[in-house]
């Protein structure tokens, strides 16, 4: 079994531990503060729950977490050795110092330091070549960048090893063959920070409004983008070269506080200019726009789903979009006599599979929405449900009639079979214009949160359901109710 020693068991320390852990590597982890155990654990307990949906295939089975009393017994026999203690020097390398003593020759010994390069770090060490800086982003278990910072002490071997062992958890080695205080990204991170606390200071913008101006902005672009890459499709056709020759020569312009920059020279111009081409040259700005859309679609949806940042700003846009689209949050206004619209929208980007057309799961997706619509207007809504009260999926039949791509705009419309009792029995039809692109058939009971068990609604929901169905009992009977899989049509 893999065994990687974690020294430092802190919030960097912590997830280094979950990475490697929920990658199938035995852990051992040193660290003299008494509650190390129970922090690690909390930090273990959320990567557990969000790793494993990051990708799309299984990891492995989990390794065993130990904890050790000293340095000596955690890195004995560890093929990977991760320091992650406070950023002093002098305690950085008093540290490396009882972990040679005690570990294997071959073992690589990383450093998450931000800001010590690594010939700092080896300086009077009797192997030095072992040492080298792999510098995460927090949390460790989800953002892979690793800043891989090694000096000509590190021989190709150590290199070549730590860059596999970082690929093999899933993370990205950034090789820094030439070393610099606080090495890349932080760099950027600092010059950011120094513009931002002028900018405070000086009365232009609270610390909300520039956090605003990054999430909302360029934030997402650089998440999926980077600088770049970004700054070549807002040259447009012409590219990198026309970016720059635009606003190139705003660099000398009193913007900012950070105003040592290079010469803005035909050759400084040619070098990057070269190196974009070398990067993205082989798409074309439109290619690089609808990989970039499709990015930010699936990036702000995501944000979205945890109604934070740009996706929260999305869903209260939302908000006030729902009245113009006839959708409604209650009984008032709502013409019983019809089937019910409970899902006004358009496919999105994500929703669409490799044969071009919306996934067959997202039509699955689409009605589940249009049951919360109609559970939110009989009434159980998000305060009902809070208090103990909801309804459960016994079972569902999606037909799928005709196709609905990217970008169509969707309705879906409801009728209620039933509704007396714990049983809601709903007959859902999609529609792109006037053509009926599918329909879903759900059962659902409702059901006390507290026991888990089916259980009478609530009376004002019961009279509201009831209500409904009573009215959609006058309809002409759907074609293809209670139909089963296979059956004629």
């Amino acid at each position: 079994m893999k065994t990687a020693a974690i020294i430092g068991g802190g919030v960097i320390g912590g997830g280094w531990a979950a990475r490697f852990l929920l990658n199938g590597w035995d852990v051992r982890v040193f660290d003299p503060d008494p509650e190390a155990e129970r922090k690690i654990g909390e930090v273990l307990g959320n990567a557990r729950r969000s790793l494993p949906g990051l990708g799309n295939v299984a990891l492995p089975p989990e390794g065993t977490l130990t904890f050790h009393g000293t340095v000596a017994e955690a890195v004995t026999g560890a093929e990977w050795i991760q320091e992650s203690v406070p950023e002093r020097l002098d305690m950085k390398q008093r540290v490396y110092g009882e972990i040679q003593a005690h570990c294997a020759p071959d073992a690589v010994i990383g450093s998450s330091t931000s800001g010590f390069k690594p010939s700092e770090l080896q300086a009077g060490r009797d192997n030095p070549g072992q040492i080298v800086v792999t510098h995460p982003f927090n949390p460790v278990y989800l953002l892979p960048l690793i800043e891989l910072v090694t000096t000509p002490a590190n021989t190709q071997g150590v290199i070549d090893r730590a860059k596999e062992i970082i690929s093999s958890v899933g993370m990205y080695p950034l090789h820094l063959k030439k070393e610099i205080d606080a090495h890349v990204a932080d760099r950027f991170l600092e010059a950011v920070w120094r513009e931002a606390l002028w900018l405070v200071k000086d009365g232009i913008a609270t610390t909300e409004e520039i956090d605003n101006a990054i999430r909302y902005g360029f934030g997402i672009r650089w998440a999926q983008m980077g600088l770049f890459e970004t700054y070549r499709v807002a040259g447009g056709e012409a590219g990198m070269k026309h970016f720059m020759a635009q606003f190139g020569p705003a660099l000398k312009w009193p913007w900012t506080k950070l105003m040592d920059v290079p010469e803005f020279t035909d050759e400084l111009v040619d070098l990057i200019a070269g190196q974009s081409d070398d990067q993205s040259g082989h798409m074309s700005i439109r290619e690089l726009e609808r990989a970039r859309d499709d990015n930010l679609v699936g990036m702000m949806r995501a944000l979205g789903a945890n109604d934070f940042g740009a996706g929260a700003l999305q869903n209260a846009h939302d908000l006030t979009l729902e009245t113009e689209a006839g959708l409604s949050r209650g009984m008032d206004g709502v013409d019983v006599t019809q089937p019910i619209l409970t899902q006004s929208r358009v496919v999105p980007l994500d929703w669409t599979d490799y044969n071009g057309h919306m996934n067959e799961a997202r039509y699955l997706e689409a009605y589940s929405q249009a049951t919360d619509r109609l559970m939110i207007i009989i009434g159980c809504d998000a305060d009902y449900i809070a208090n103990g009260g909801s309804y459960f999926t016994a079972e569902s039949h999606v037909r799928y009639l005709d196709e609905a791509h990217a970008g169509d705009a969707i309705e879906v419309k409801t009728t209620v079979i039933q509704g007396g009792g714990k049983k809601m029995h709903l007959w859902h039809e999609m529609f792109v214009g006037d053509r009926l692109v599918s329909t879903g058939e759900t059962m659902l009971l409702h059901v006390d949160l507290k026991t888990r068990k089916t259980s009478a609604p609530a009376p004002h929901i019961e009279t509201n359901l009831v209500k409904i169905a009573e009215a959609h009992a006058a309809l002409d009977a759907p074609e293809g109710l209670g139909r089963g899989v296979g059956a004629p049509r």
